[in-house]
């Protein structure tokens, strides 16, 4: 039976998630210790970390919840304990609104250089 889930790729690197989320490799690193409940990466042979897609993903709130709210690391970790499906759930919603916000921006340009 063929995937349909294009993305296929089991593990990510701490260079493709820190470039795939516009942090640093040593941002990562850091909250990797402040949230070890949400943030756990597999480490391989000689603490190469691998993340899943599922630990982006709790990356991602964390990275929405300090950078884009602008909470400090307790209260993003007071609010990933409070709301934790409700947060995921918005930043969700969040993500696919900047991709249809892209998609019209791409269509506008395309209707302006027709013009």
């Amino acid at each position: 039976m063929l995937n349909k889930n294009k993305n296929l790729k089991l593990y990510y690197s701490i260079s493709e998630v820190a470039k795939m989320l516009d942090v640093n490799e040593t941002a990562l690193r850091y909250w990797e210790k402040e949230f070890p409940q949400d943030i756990t990466p597999n480490k391989a042979g000689r603490g190469i970390r691998q993340y899943t897609q599922e630990n982006i993903e709790q990356v991602r709130m964390v990275v929405h919840l300090i950078k884009e709210k602008g909470m400090t690391i307790q209260g993003a970790r007071e609010a990933l304990r409070r709301d934790k499906e409700g947060t995921g759930k918005r930043l969700e919603v969040i993500e696919r609104l900047k991709h249809v916000r892209d998609e019209l921006q791409e269509i506008n340009r395309n209707l302006n250089s027709l013009v």
